[in-house]
């Protein structure tokens, strides 16, 4: 091999080493570029391909390529074709006049702001904070009742800064849910829109609006990751059925924002997490709409929310305890007891008498096993609730499907008022 042809193919391969590296660390470049991108954009947004890619050509003479942009600018037909970032903005557009921030005062503060709206001052010394959302043109915000618990004195942030001073109209402890009011006049009030929890399915978009950490009108993202939860509400005797699970951060001062769905509608009131550091991370609950709108109608109108009440304690039946026990049906609620002179007790039914455990659990056995109420399938015992807090009022009659002794009788029933 000649001396020319000898350098030629040492400074080739030199060259095709150094497009090598250009490569590897270009890659690595991009790929952190990407990351960051990734991380910081809406998911499932699609990756824009703005930037020219770089060619590396063994020659003796090398052009610098063009400078790359790692990160797109985003032009307006960029912003047009990510439509995920186009739904959280028109929902926090929509929304965010809606929410406000709850804080409860110190009570010397509260003194001294008095009923001067102007004369607020800010909430340095607030006792509890927390979020709200206004559901009407008269003053009416619904938030949380373990935000309001005890309070005196409580002020409330709307999203352009305004303050006013707010009271507590009624409270439901056994939902966690409280409504207050504020004076109506001169005040930037937008009331939210309701959506419909049965148009919700799990890997839809959910987003939350509200006060974390009391860093007000604050949006997070995520989606429904599960529905028909069941929350036993933190000093009550009572289960909330139908709670709605996202990933979407909640965090302390979330509670009472709002859950919106694509449209922008509340399907939710954030109010609980489940988190060992007491912030996200990445189970949060929130309140069925429907359930918010029949608690605070009522508090609105009577001061009150009256629960439906059958009077009985009861369990699911699953096929396999219904199969060893020896009923003729698969599913339902096994009665075990009825409470005495209890709407149930007046309607005949009948609790068990017997303990039989099978598998390691303890059944009372040889009660009436509720299949259906009006009409609409019991297959677990939240189904009985969610029917009763969706449909039902005290002093309703509702007929109920019962399995007693191998036959399928129809039981008419008139509910009372929880007690």
């Amino acid at each position: 091999m000649s001396e020319s042809s000898s350098a030629s193919s040492t400074l080739l391969l030199v060259l095709a080493l150094a497009a090598l590296g250009l490569l590897v660390f270009g890659c690595f470049l991009v790929g952190g570029g990407l990351a960051v991108w990734m991380i910081g954009r809406p998911q499932g947004a699609a990756v824009p391909a703005t930037a020219t890619p770089m060619v590396v050509t063994a020659t003796p003479t090398i052009t610098p390529p063009p400078t790359a942009t790692l990160i797109p600018t985003a032009t307006p037909d960029l912003i047009a074709r990510d439509v995920e970032t186009q739904i959280y903005r028109q929902v926090y557009e929509k929304v965010s006049p809606s929410v406000v921030a709850v804080r409860v005062l110190d009570e010397d503060i509260a003194q001294e702001a008095g009923d001067d709206r102007k004369g607020i001052r800010p909430f340095f010394f607030s006792t509890s904070e927390g979020s709200g959302f206004v559901i009407d043109d008269q003053g009416h915000i619904i938030t949380n009742h373990h935000v309001v618990e005890g309070a005196e004195s409580i002020v409330v942030e709307f999203y352009d800064g305004t303050q006013a001073p707010a009271q507590v109209i009624g409270a439901d402890p056994d939902t966690d849910l409280a409504v207050l009011k504020v004076d109506p006049a001169g005040f930037p009030l937008s009331p939210v829109t309701f959506g419909d929890i049965d148009e919700l399915h799990v890997g839809d978009r959910l987003m939350v609006i509200g006060n974390p950490f009391g860093n007000a009108n604050t949006l997070t993202t995520g989606i429904v990751s599960a529905l028909g939860r069941r929350i036993d509400v933190p000093g009550t005797r009572y289960i909330l059925p139908e709670i709605i699970q996202t990933d979407a951060a909640i965090n302390p001062g979330n509670s009472g924002g709002p859950m919106l769905n694509a449209r922008g509608e509340v399907v939710g009131v954030a109010f609980m997490i489940q988190s060992p550091t007491r912030s996200n991370s990445g189970i949060g609950f929130g309140i069925p709409a429907y359930l918010v709108q029949r608690v605070s109608q009522a508090i609105i109108e009577t001061g009150a929310f009256a629960y439906p009440f059958l009077g009985i304690q009861g369990t699911t039946l699953s096929p396999f305890a219904a199969q060893a026990l020896g009923l003729g049906v698969e599913r339902g609620v096994l009665i075990e007891k009825v409470l005495p002179d209890s709407p149930a007790d007046r309607a005949g039914l009948r609790g068990g008498e017997e303990v039989e455990t099978i598998e390691g659990a303890r059944f009372l056995v040889g009660g009436d096993v509720i299949t259906a109420i009006n009409g609409q399938p019991v297959q677990v015992f939240d189904d009985l609730l969610a029917y009763l807090g969706r449909y039902a009022s005290p002093g309703d009659t509702v007929t109920l499907t019962i399995y007693r002794d191998g036959e399928t009788l129809q039981v008419p029933l008139t509910l009372g008022s929880r007690p």
